[in-house]
C-alpha cells in the first residue's frame, strides 16, 4: 500500500466499503428465499453474506479505510448489515419454518429478538477495547442459533427456552470471544474457527441432507468458544 499513489489507495479503500455493502444485497436475497420457503437457497445466500462479513474487516485494516475512505463509517455500515443478516434473517426463519417454536409463539419470538438485538447493536460499548476485543452480552447471532434449531429438530419448547435465555443474556455484561480479533491462543483459535466455518459451509451446502455427524462435531468449536469466552484467563500465558 505504501508505494501506491493516493488515488489508488482511496479507490481500494472505498472498494472495501462497497464489498461490505454487498452484504445488504445477500441479506435481501436471503429474505426472499426464506419467504419462498427455499431454505437451501437461503442458506447459500447466508453463507455468502457471512463470507463478506468474515473478510471485510481484514480488508478494511489492510487497505486502511479509516485513513483513505474516512468519509464513510465502516463500523456503522457493518452494524446495519449485520442486524439484517444475523437478526432479521433469523426472525423471518422463526416465522416461516414450521415447528421451531410452540404454536402461537413464533411471532412473539421473532419480535423479541428484533427488539433486544436493536438494543445490543446500539450499545456504545457493545465491543470492548482494541486490546482485548470481546462482544459484551450475547452477540445476537440469531441466524446461527435458528439454523441449529432447524438441524437438531429439538422440542419447540426447548428451542423457545433457549431463545428466551439468549434474549436475557443480551443484557448481561458477559464477554463473548471475538474470534478474528482475539489475542489469546490466536493461531489456534483462528485455525479452529476457520475449520468450523469450512465444516459448516460444506455441511449446510447439502441442506436438507446434512450428514448427521456434522452438527455434533461442530459443537467442539462451540464448547471451545464458550471456554475462551467465559474463562478470560484461559490460554493467556500460552499466547504471550
Amino acid at each position: 500500500m505504501k508505494k501506491l499513489p493516493l488515488f489508488a489507495k482511496k479507490t481500494l479503500a472505498n472498494g472495501v466499503h462497497f464489498f461490505t455493502a454487498t452484504g445488504a444485497v445477500w441479506g435481501f436475497l436471503t429474505l426472499l428465499a426464506i419467504w419462498d420457503e427455499n431454505y437451501r437457497l437461503a442458506i447459500i445466500y447466508m453463507i455468502v453474506a457471512m463470507f463478506v462479513d468474515g473478510f471485510d474487516g481484514m480488508l478494511a485494516r489492510w487497505f486502511d479505510v479509516k485513513t483513505y475512505a474516512k468519509g464513510v463509517d465502516g463500523g456503522l455500515m457493518d452494524n446495519i448489515i449485520d442486524y439484517l443478516n444475523y437478526v432479521v434473517v433469523g426472525a423471518l426463519l422463526l416465522i416461516k419454518v414450521e415447528g421451531l417454536m410452540p404454536n402461537g409463539f413464533a411471532m412473539p419470538a421473532a419480535i423479541s429478538i428484533l427488539l433486544t438485538s436493536a438494543y445490543q447493536f446500539s450499545q456504545t460499548d457493545a465491543k470492548t477495547d482494541e486490546e482485548s476485543y470481546f462482544f459484551k452480552g450475547f452477540p445476537s447471532v440469531w441466524n446461527f442459533l435458528v439454523v441449529y434449531m432447524m438441524l437438531l429438530g429439538l422440542n419447540p419448547w426447548i428451542n423457545f427456552a433457549l431463545l428466551v435465555l439468549c434474549n436475557i443474556l443480551i443484557f448481561v455484561p458477559i464477554k463473548y470471544l471475538y474470534p478474528t480479533r482475539n489475542t489469546r491462543l490466536r493461531r489456534f483459535t483462528l485455525g479452529i474457527t476457520y475449520a468450523y466455518g469450512a465444516l459448516g459451509v460444506w455441511g449446510l451446502l447439502q441442506y436438507p441432507d446434512v450428514p448427521e455427524w456434522v452438527t455434533p462435531v461442530s459443537f467442539i468449536y462451540v464448547a471451545y468458544y464458550a471456554v475462551m469466552s467465559f474463562f478470560p484467563n484461559f490460554g493467556t500465558a500460552k499466547s504471550a
